[in-house]
């Protein structure tokens, strides 16, 4: 008898709907949602796409920053690019390109040398009609002047370089021993945009040139300053 009542209450018990826990039914209990540490112990395969996009997340979030330092070492780069083309200037002359030799002065006063054959005049700062070079930028400049004579008029070469009329320094050779006279001066000087630069014939002074160009006049920017 015992036993028959006892099956009887078993089966009471498990044949209801309600799932019970040691705290009562199951539906009386709060739920909360799953932590992910219990999802990756239950769903193996939810876990993994979990972890997945995580990292998904961390490669786009890395690749997007990397995008953008490339972008302002790009813009970075193009600015000093685009500013070392702003700043090119160089011009280097020739008396003339004659095939014979000619001979430029002496003349009753000091003047300004006009070269008139053009190697290279980057920025067209050289004016071969005034012979003077108009500093576009300031900046430490390179300049360097040649010049030569022979004894077919006067054995005397004998020019200055100046910065707005001011002597920079000389290139002179006066009447050696030989039959020619040729000497050079090569400087670097802070000159300001706007300067102009030019190389001065003295008074009494010639200079010898053909297709050989012995007299040559060369200026160039080695850094801006600006």
């Amino acid at each position: 008898m015992r036993a028959i009542v006892l099956l009887c209450l078993l089966h009471a018990a498990f044949g209801q709907d309600n799932k019970f826990s040691w705290l009562g039914p199951l539906e009386n209990v709060p739920q909360q949602a799953p932590v992910q540490s219990q999802v990756c112990v239950t769903d193996q395969a939810s876990c993994g796409c979990c972890l997945m996009q995580k990292q998904i997340g961390r490669l786009e979030k890395f690749f997007n920053m990397s995008i953008n330092k490339l972008k302002d070492e790009l813009m970075s780069s193009k600015m000093i690019l685009n500013n070392m083309r702003g700043s090119r200037s160089a011009f280097s002359i020739a008396l003339n390109n004659n095939s014979a030799m000619v001979s430029y002065g002496p003349f009753s006063s000091d003047s300004i040398i006009k070269y008139k054959h053009v190697f290279i005049n980057l920025g067209d700062g050289y004016n071969v009609e005034t012979g003077i070079f108009t500093v576009p930028r300031s900046g430490v400049y390179s300049l360097s002047v040649t010049v030569y004579s022979s004894a077919r008029v006067t054995l005397s070469n004998c020019v200055t370089l100046q910065v707005n009329g001011e002597n920079v320094a000389e290139a002179i050779e006066r009447s050696g021993q030989d039959l020619e006279d040729s000497t050079s001066v090569v400087v670097a000087v802070q000159l300001n945009a706007g300067d102009q630069l030019s190389a001065r014939l003295l008074q009494g002074c010639s200079l010898s040139d053909d297709i050989n160009h012995y007299n040559t006049f060369t200026g160039f920017l080695l850094y801006a300053s600006d």
